[in-house]
């Protein structure tokens, strides 16, 4: 189909012109700007699975690129030249730019792409409050857990000890939520739920008994589970124990 120009108006011919580029330009662009999401992770890490739920919850496709674990020899190129700090995973890479630091991480993508499943709260005291507990459980839970699954003795007694008295402050902060967040999944669940896949290995290794001491993290954490972002995005604890059984070997810990 052709169109017979000389029967339009000069006006009339520029607006058409005028319009096609204008629609050419936007489809361009929604072309050039589509994000290009790379993941470098490792599938049993607590801190990779935090990005991964928040990339779920917000629906973002991404590409996941596995690295060894713990293997400094064998780091790959792409995650020396993305984090040449620590040369840690997880690192998000967004259109080329990395972002290191799971919390760091999903701060980023909860204000990315803030559209759908807010993950923080818009209050800045709850979201500051939010903050607080998330960095509670870095520098206290994460600590402790790999206390009790690398010291032995009076050392492991007492760390198991911590462990479980610091399990029930979190359970007093949930006290009668669904979630940390409230009647919503956020920032602390998704900060604390990868120590779930991992239960089954501070429970053998170090022999304790999480169910019996804190009830009410477990029925917390079965409620998570419910969540298919949440249940997809955490490795089978069995396979996790398998893994750290390996590791405790190669590290002279049996």
């Amino acid at each position: 189909m052709s169109i017979d120009y000389k029967s339009f108006s000069l006006f009339e011919v520029f607006f058409a012109f005028s319009l096609n580029f204008i629609c050419f330009n936007t489809l361009s662009s929604s072309v050039t700007m589509a994000d290009e999401v790379i993941l470098l992770d490792f599938w049993a890490s607590l801190f990779g699975m935090r990005v991964r739920i928040a990339l779920a919850e917000k629906g973002i496709k991404y590409e996941c690129k596995e690295e060894l674990w713990n293997k400094s020899s064998l780091k790959s190129p792409l995650l020396l030249e993305m984090n040449p700090i620590h040369k840690k995973i997880p690192v998000l890479i967004h259109n080329g730019k990395p972002v290191c630091e799971s919390l760091i991480i999903v701060q980023y993508i909860d204000e990315v792409w803030k559209d759908k499943s807010p993950l923080l709260p818009s209050h800045p005291y709850q979201r500051a409050h939010a903050r607080f507990w998330a960095d509670f459980v870095d520098n206290k839970i994460y600590y402790l857990s790999r206390k009790v699954l690398t010291t032995k003795g009076e050392e492991l007694e007492a760390g198991k000890k911590e462990f479980i008295e610091t399990f029930k402050i979190m359970e007093g902060e949930l006290g009668d939520k669904p979630y940390y967040g409230g009647e919503t999944f956020g920032f602390v669940d998704l900060s604390l739920i990868p120590f779930y896949s991992w239960f089954i290995v501070y429970e053998i290794f170090g022999n304790i008994n999480i169910e019996a001491e804190c009830p009410k993290i477990i029925a917390w954490a079965k409620r998570c589970l419910q969540k298919e972002t949440v249940a997809k995005s955490l490795p089978d604890q069995k396979k996790v124990y398998e893994f750290v059984g390996q590791s405790r070997k190669r590290d002279g810990l049996e």
